[in-house]
């Protein structure tokens, strides 16, 4: 199947029943026990992924599914065989907001081919939003075209959506105690971090290590949307196109212009090479 024969509307339906039959009902009735690397996980989480790869398997018998819920080697394994068609999921993204009783999280669908994102969805069952994307097709939310709106001007009056947890220690303290920002907020949550900045919520993005599963299908939303950037593997590289497992620092802006000033204050708070402060 062509990404462009893909029913991004009737796929997001699929996913936003499933969400409501799975995770509200779960939702402040919950326990959580925590996987070897430090996250949690509860039966929502399970229950999402086990509903989702069946209805996938029905519906898309030629995909295979890497979940986040899977073991390391065998998400490898699949990403490298991705060329056919290959959908990444996280069923729950967000888990440490849903076991917490904070109304922020959501499920997080996207299409892999040749190692590209080629289409997405996001649902946040709690709203009632569903956001999907298709590479070149531009972004929608609940069924109506998404751009990202005009932004202020200048860093000054921006709203920006930081996560300070993955952060270098100087870049931390930097947005900390000098922010070139008006008002900071962070939600727990990769998948509708992006989606909120594609609807225009936040101006500005940083995270500092996030997966692909968290990632996928939110920043093709947001870059479907009119927004600029995407993730890296260094602060001082390049844009990163095609998917891997390792963590990668998203970083985000309403427009060109507030991106390229955004990245030059975090290279100066950084005192990377070629930036004013490390020359």
């Amino acid at each position: 199947m062509r990404t462009n024969d893909l029913d991004l509307a009737g796929l997001a339906s699929r996913v936003a029943e499933v969400a409501a039959q799975e995770l509200l009902p779960r939702f402040q009735h919950v326990t959580a026990q925590r996987k070897a690397d430090g996250s949690l996980l509860t039966a929502a989480d399970l229950a999402v992924q086990g509903r989702l790869a069946a209805l996938l398997r029905q519906d898309y018998p030629d995909y295979a599914l890497l979940g986040e819920e899977m073991a390391a080697a065998d998400q490898q394994q699949l990403l490298g065989a991705s060329d056919s068609g290959l959908w990444c999921l996280d069923p729950l993204d967000g888990t440490g907001n849903f076991a917490g009783g904070i109304p922020v999280f959501a499920v997080s669908l996207a299409l892999l081919r040749h190692g590209r994102i080629e289409a997405g969805v996001v649902h946040d069952p709690v709203r009632g939003e569903s956001f999907w994307a298709r590479r070149g097709g531009g972004a929608w939310l609940n069924g109506a075209p998404l751009r990202v709106p005009e932004a202020p001007r200048h860093l000054a009056d921006t709203t920006a959506l930081v996560d300070f947890k993955r952060l270098p220690a100087a870049l931390a303290t930097a947005v900390a105690t000098r922010p070139p920002f008006r008002s900071q907020r962070s939600f727990g949550s990769v998948a509708l971090d992006w989606c909120w900045l594609a609807a225009g919520r936040c101006h500005l993005y940083l995270h500092g290590g996030q997966r692909l599963w968290d990632y996928a299908a939110g920043m093709l939303v947001f870059q479907e949307a009119g927004g600029a950037g995407g993730v890296l593997a260094a602060y001082d590289g390049a844009w990163q196109d095609t998917v891997e497992l390792r963590p990668r620092i998203g970083l985000g802006a309403a427009d060109r212009t507030l991106l390229a000033a955004w990245r030059a204050w975090i290279g100066d708070a950084l005192q990377l090479p070629g930036s004013s402060s490390s020359s």
